[in-house]
């Protein structure tokens, strides 16, 4: 089996999810390219063919152009899987691609099941796995998900070129304003999750982030039910943190907000389901009904 994992370039600089994209690879056990348009100077640790388009020439992003240097690509690897990251650039390009190809796409991988795709369905609550019915599949993958893997070694380059007559024309990248706290620079972060219950509760989780002169974050099921703003939602559509200690109380363990949390020091959890994916991450699993819990965590800390 064959897969060419499609890198991205952001704003010049080489994103860090290639070498996760190189991790799926090697858990499929699949012989892999990847594609990259963007800097020479700014290459993946990927032991393996690179094709690689220069970002000078073909711009940080536009959908038809860098659609045709994936296919160019795909012709000359003919892969079993083409694998995007789950990321507004793998969004867009991957249905796109696709299309081109009328093949299978899955989007949101997070992981491999007996040779199925498992992906989140029923808003992140339950998974499923996926069997495509065409050959080649096109697949995004999400952050987090699966372990990154960097080579020791130099790329083998093999330029590839496209044209197009665009109807959309990249204009540039300006980050978003930062809403509420910058969580990123927090030693210290007591987030929230649905397992809170409700917005009352919320209350003891801000307790205790204060007891630990921390700051307060969310899952996003606390943001859509309004019990916290967005600015302090962790996770993949939210912020990246990497406190020295991360408490996620009543949070499961979605994949999405673990791609947020990743770079914790120490992480305890707080959940009344000892089998919750939160377990499987957390260096501290304490199974209790946190409205008992955290009282009495908050208390110890200000005695």
């Amino acid at each position: 089996m064959k897969s060419l994992l499609i890198a991205e370039c952001r704003q010049g600089r080489l994103a860090d999810g290639w070498a996760e994209l190189a991790g799926f690879a090697g858990v499929t056990g699949s012989e892999a390219s990847m594609l990259l348009v963007g800097h020479p100077d700014e290459l993946p640790r990927f032991d393996g063919p690179l094709y690689f388009a220069d970002i000078r020439d073909f711009g940080e992003y536009n959908p038809e152009l860098h659609r045709n240097l994936v296919l160019e690509a795909i012709g000359a690897v003919h892969p079993d899987l083409v694998v995007f990251q789950h990321t507004s650039y793998g969004w867009d390009l991957a249905p796109r691609v696709a299309a081109a190809l009328k093949t299978a796409q899955v989007s949101s991988v997070s992981g491999i099941d007996d040779g199925g795709f498992v992906t989140a369905c029923c808003n992140g609550k339950m998974r499923r796995t996926v069997r495509p019915s065409t050959h080649r599949v096109v697949l995004t993958i999400q952050p987090g998900a699966f372990a990154p893997v960097t080579g020791g070694g130099e790329p083998e380059l093999r330029p590839v070129s496209a044209s197009a007559d665009p109807a959309i024309r990249y204009l540039g990248t300006r980050p978003p304003a930062m809403e509420g706290i910058d969580l990123t620079r927090a030693p210290v972060v007591v987030s929230a999750g649905r397992g809170v219950g409700n917005r009352e509760n919320v209350g003891l989780v801000r307790e205790l982030a204060a007891a630990l002169g921390g700051e307060v974050g969310a899952s996003r099921p606390v943001v859509d039910a309004g019990w916290l703003e967005y600015g302090r939602q962790v996770g993949s559509t939210g912020q990246e943190v990497s406190p020295e200690l991360y408490i996620a109380c009543g949070i499961s363990g979605a994949v999405q907000h673990l791609a947020g949390m990743k770079g914790s020091g120490f992480v305890l959890a707080v959940n009344t389901d000892r089998d919750a994916p939160i377990g499987e991450v957390a260096d501290l699993l304490v199974v209790a009904d946190l409205v008992e819990f955290l009282p009495l965590l908050t208390a110890r800390f200000k005695a």
